[in-house]
């Protein structure tokens, strides 16, 4: 048995955390032969139902759990950690405009990002999940200078997962079969889910489809999934999200498949176009031990090219919103 590999996780009383929780204990994230410390944030009003949480984890008896620290307290659940997951965040409000949204998040994360700085291991690898996300891991990498700034990240894992079912669904085709999906952009609805790039058995998935489901379709159901669960299930799609957060930090940990990338979002260096130091999902390949690299010399369409830029835009807008904590 190696040392345990040390996991913050904030908001850990919610619901996405419940669907991850007991994967990451269960060897789901690091593998079936590493152990793994849970260090477990929430707020003051959430800590009951987080020590509930605890108990649940203390009853599966997980073989490779080695520890769970429960705490209101940054400091304590950032101290000598190896991987951190934020997947708390303020939600918008009724009659909350997206501004106001952006600067309170603003605040949480410039904050966490000082505490961060101060007392994890300087190679921790992050996934921020909270929305905005991108934006959000854009704040809190500007406040943590003493991190690897290739190791802030947010979630587009969910988006690409999503690309790949509706693609499999469409063209009649098992999951496996698709390689290379793309998800550009923001974690938004203006992000750009592309299969210019994407195999289905080794063959065009733009030979499969019609291109005007490509884009009238495809883009706009991938793009707006989460509203359409919120709308059919009355909460948020916690459940895919927090398998999303495992898939994520599993490959970025273990690798990419050969023949094969992923999309994540990661500080832009200036790959096609995108300005650079925003948080941008890209095509990424991983190597396994925490290094990825944008895959370069696709040729992006006219069409993508501009939906791109519309994503840049709205990022940019975002940056220029949260300027003063950065």
């Amino acid at each position: 048995m190696t040392d345990p590999v040390r996991i913050a996780i904030t908001g850990a009383a919610g619901q996405i955390c419940y669907s991850m929780l007991f994967r990451i204990a269960s060897g789901g994230m690091f593998g079936p032969n590493q152990p793994v410390a849970l260090q477990l944030l929430e707020i003051p009003q959430a800590m009951k139902v987080l020590e509930a949480v605890k108990m649940e984890l203390d009853d599966c008896a997980f073989p490779l759990l080695a520890e769970t620290i429960c705490t209101d307290d940054p400091k304590t659940a950032f101290t000598n950690i190896d991987a951190a997951l934020f997947v708390g965040a303020k939600p918008r409000g009724p009659g909350m405009e997206r501004s106001d949204l952006l600067k309170d998040n603003g605040k949480i994360f410039s904050s966490l990002g000082k505490i961060l700085n101060d007392v994890a291991n300087p190679d921790v690898k992050v996934c921020v999940v909270g929305n905005p996300a991108n934006t959000n891991a854009y704040i809190l990498k500007a406040n943590a200078p003493k991190l690897n700034p290739r190791n802030i990240t947010a979630l587009t894992r969910l988006d690409h997962n999503r690309a790949i079912s509706q693609l499999a669904a469409k063209v009649g085709c098992g999951v496996p079969d698709i390689k290379k999906m793309v998800i550009w952009g923001n974690h938004s609805t203006t992000q750009v889910p592309d299969i210019s790039y994407c195999q289905v058995a080794g063959k065009d998935a733009s030979g499969l489809v019609d291109e005007a489901w490509a884009r009238e379709e495809f883009i706009p159901t991938v793009a707006k999934r989460g509203g359409a669960v919120i709308a059919a299930r009355g909460s948020s799609s916690a459940a895919s999200a927090g398998n999303a957060v495992v898939d994520h930090m599993a490959t970025w940990a273990m690798g990419t498949s050969d023949g094969d990338w992923t999309s994540m979002s990661v500080p832009s260096d200036g790959s096609y176009g995108i300005k650079e130091g925003l948080i941008y999902s890209f095509p990424v390949t991983c190597k396994g031990g925490g290094e990825w690299e944008i895959v370069q010399g696709l040729e992006v369409s006219d069409f993508i090219a501009g939906k791109m830029k519309e994503s840049e835009a709205e990022l940019l807008e975002e940056a220029d919103a949260v300027k003063e904590m950065v």
